[in-house]
């Protein structure tokens, strides 16, 4: 067989970027090579995300052009997979048929094929996408892990059996199907024995991990399995459910040595009214418990939501709510997101609509909001000493280095800015805050590296 060398767009989440990366491992482990450019490919992967009407036209404006490279480059071959061709296989096919081969969410390991084939195009299937996605990667899959390897994510379940109104994902992902402990604590000592420090726990619904098993496992069971790995400094936990923190799980969060006291639960609004029309299963008394329990349990947690503006019924006074609950709350951090209506959901099909330019409205005004709250705790950690995971030269600045303190997971939420540091990429730093901004922080290293 004949080395070909492959270059992977992974466009949408982190549990895109894992598949990416699976798909770099295959490749590598039979003897592909991996490039930096898509000029230098002869086979270019586009795993695409197909969540919201934005995400599909970033995915299709990627398609377009790496599809250029196959006239202007060296590229024989374009491979597209993931959530938008699970979603649109006839359609893409159709309309872009620069596109030689398709896999859906559940199937991009077969890419593998089209590295591996010699011959003729026609002699390989255009289509390859299941009706329903069934596959997990689990501890044995080959995986390339792109960036720096201090900080890296990890799959523990994938699908969603939730019926929100407004999510396509259970029909883009297919139903829940969770790893083993045992397979999951193997991923995570390889990972750190590699040089890890932070493992970023990430699921459709992290708080479900493990129903779907015959021996019922539970994410407090695994994390505490995940207890005394070496190398293991942080553990973050991603795409919690409200309702389903039960009191075993906050206390191992509580008492943990590496699980990070940030939860990242994400809440959509507060109205009861549109907790129904959303289909979330809970109400607004399920939430606020829940913020008083993790609070009162969880010695400075962190906490971090989303909301969906805009949504098919949300009046004036549903609007007001969630303001009023954004300004109460004072959650660290948050992200709002207009409405997108999206085909095959129930809320496509709900009347009394939000006009565009009002959800764009109602998104300014929220976040407005949120940035008065974060700026205010930014401005009290002032003084205050915080360890500092070290990422590299500041993007401000080639005086400063930069990193996050655990309150700040990888890629959505804001930096710490170090002065005074001489650290390396992956240390671990001891820094006094000097200044607060709106998601910000600036400090001087006063001791570390830490070993």
């Amino acid at each position: 067989m004949s080395s070909k060398s492959v270059y992977v767009v992974s466009l949408g989440c982190p549990k895109n970027r894992v598949d990416s990366e699976v798909m770099l491992g295959d490749a590598g482990a039979a003897g592909h090579r991996i490039v930096s450019e898509p000029g230098e490919a002869d086979v270019i992967v586009v795993n695409t995300c197909g969540f919201i009407e934005s995400a599909k036209e970033e995915s299709i404006e990627t398609i377009l052009e790496m599809a250029g490279h196959k006239g202007e480059g060296r590229c024989e071959e374009l491979v597209v997979t993931g959530c938008l061709s699970q979603r649109y296989p006839e359609e893409l096919a159709k309309e872009i048929p620069e596109i030689d081969h398709m896999f859906g969410s559940g199937d991009f390991r077969e890419v593998i094929k089209v590295l591996n084939h010699k011959g003729a195009r026609k002699e390989l299937p255009i289509l390859g996408v299941s009706e329903t996605p069934a596959y997990i990667y689990d501890h044995n899959t080959p995986r390339v892990i792109t960036g720096y390897r201090h900080t890296a994510y990890v799959k523990i379940a994938e699908g969603c059996d939730r019926p929100c109104a407004f999510c396509i994902i259970p029909k883009l992902r297919g139903p829940q199907r969770s790893r083993t402990i045992a397979s999951v604590v193997k991923e995570v000592q390889d990972l750190c024995a590699a040089g890890t420090r932070e493992i970023n726990l990430i699921a459709q619904d992290l708080t479900r991990y493990g129903v779907d098993l015959s021996d019922k496992p539970t994410l407090a069971q695994l994390l505490a399995a995940l207890e005394g790995i070496d190398g293991l400094h942080w553990v973050r936990l991603h795409y919690t459910y409200p309702s389903a923190f039960t009191d075993e799980l906050i206390d191992v969060i509580a008492n943990s040595s590496v699980v990070a006291k940030y939860i990242d639960v994400p809440l959509q609004h507060i109205d009861e009214k549109m907790l129904k029309k959303m289909r979330r299963g809970h109400s607004a008394r399920i939430t606020y418990e829940l913020l008083e329990r993790l609070r009162s349990r969880i010695d400075d947690v962190v906490l971090r939501s989303t909301f969906i503006v805009g949504h098919p019924g949300e009046d004036d006074e549903s609007f007001a709510k969630l303001c009023e609950f954004i300004t109460e709350a004072k959650l660290d951090h948050v992200g709002a997101f207009p409405f997108s209506t999206e085909e095959g959901t129930t809320a496509a099909m709900l009347p009394h609509r939000v006009p565009d330019e009002v959800k764009l409205e109602r998104q300014a005004e929220l976040m407005e909001l949120q940035r008065q709250v974060s700026r205010a705790k930014n401005e009290a950690r002032v003084g205050h000493s915080l360890e500092v995971l070290v990422e590299g030269i500041s993007d401000e600045s080639e005086y400063l280095m930069q990193g996050r303190w655990y309150g700040q997971a990888p890629e959505i939420d804001g930096s710490v800015y170090l002065s005074n540091c001489e650290a390396q990429i992956g240390d671990l730093v001891q820094a006094t805050v000097t200044d607060g901004s709106d998601y910000d922080l600036a400090a001087e290293v006063v001791a570390g590296p830490a070993q």
